[in-house]
């Protein structure tokens, strides 16, 4: 079986191609990115329409398929910026018709756990999810993944861009801080909020803002990256001793940072437990991880009918049955 999956929840338009035993043909993107300033939901979607067709594209071509080997349609349902998800959901649904073949509609956040357990080969794991606009701690109970701690106001990837706007780093900011930061020497004490597994950024964020002229680029991006991984730290062990699992899992596009690998690989060697992050090339948005979604749901079972592929903005987590 191969899967063609389609992502488009915020600045990326990913399309991959998978087949069932996890083997990856295809991985194609184009990010919307500025100079200077943050995401716009219109631009980005204007920009996922101007591009979707040549990333289908190009991926058929790295894949060297052709559309008639395509058995399984698959694409980011939600959560996501609406405009955004309705041109990838618009794309899968005119290859779904075209094609003849099935739809599958998945949660974007569900396929970055998945996408990391299939690397990794954990069964079970912690997963500390780090993106944009979603920060949470989830472990799979009772048939769906449960949020055991979640961050109280923004996303860390929502955070770390809207540093770098104060910054005026371009968007997104992730890569450029944490190469910033490598350089910084000496840290600044700054507004550290935790509250047993929750965590929240908006007063380190605040901080930032006010103190941005006194200190070195390098400095603030140093001491940002320390607290607010160190916080992400802290909750993760907490989860560990809460919830008894021996692995954990680190995915989502800031999973790509170095410096928050290293602090979690250290917290769970000290104690025992078994560490893993997702390959630096799946950490941010990709198309892969929905195709190898929808694979995975379509072998439990699961399909999407047109007249229920209109996408869910607010889709959490923990709405999903897991199934599969």
């Amino acid at each position: 079986m191969i899967c063609i999956g389609i992502e488009s929840t915020a600045h990326t338009f990913g399309v991959g191609i998978v087949d069932n035993s996890g083997k990856i043909l295809a991985n194609e993107k184009s990010v919307f990115t500025t100079e200077n300033a943050g995401i716009h939901p219109r631009k980005a979607a204007e920009h996922h329409k101007l591009i979707y067709d040549k990333i289908i594209e190009k991926a058929m071509k790295s894949a060297k398929i052709e559309f008639k080997d395509i058995d399984l349609v698959a694409f980011s349902q939600g959560p996501g910026l609406g405009a955004c998800l309705r041109i990838g959901a618009n794309a899968a649904r005119s290859l779904s018709i075209f094609l003849k073949k099935p739809l599958i509609g998945v949660n974007h956040c569900i396929a970055h756990i998945e996408i990391g357990k299939l690397y990794s080969g954990f069964k079970d794991p912690i997963t500390l999810y780090v993106s944009g606009a979603n920060t949470q701690i989830l472990a799979l109970a009772s048939g769906k993944y449960r949020v055991f701690g979640e961050t109280l106001d923004i996303g860390v990837g929502n955070f770390l861009d809207s540093f770098g706007r104060t910054l005026g780093i371009g968007f997104p900011a992730g890569p450029e801080i944490e190469k910033l930061a490598k350089k910084g020497k000496n840290y600044i004490k700054l507004p550290y909020t935790i509250k047993g597994m929750d965590f929240a950024f908006s007063g380190l964020q605040t901080k930032l803002n006010n103190i941005s002229k006194k200190h070195s680029k390098q400095n603030l991006c140093y001491s940002a990256q320390e607290t607010a991984f160190s916080e992400l730290v802290e909750a993760t062990e907490r989860a560990i001793s809460h919830i008894g699992k021996k692995e954990v899992l680190l995915t989502g596009g800031v999973a790509a940072n170095s410096r928050l690998k290293e602090m979690m690989e250290i917290m769970c060697r000290k104690r025992n437990i078994k560490f893993s992050a997702v390959p630096p090339s799946l950490a941010g948005d990709n198309g892969t991880m929905i195709a190898w979604q929808g694979i995975l749901e379509h072998k439990a079972g699961k399909k999407t009918r047109l007249i229920k592929s209109g996408i869910k903005q607010h889709w959490r987590i923990d709405e999903v049955n897991v199934v599969w």
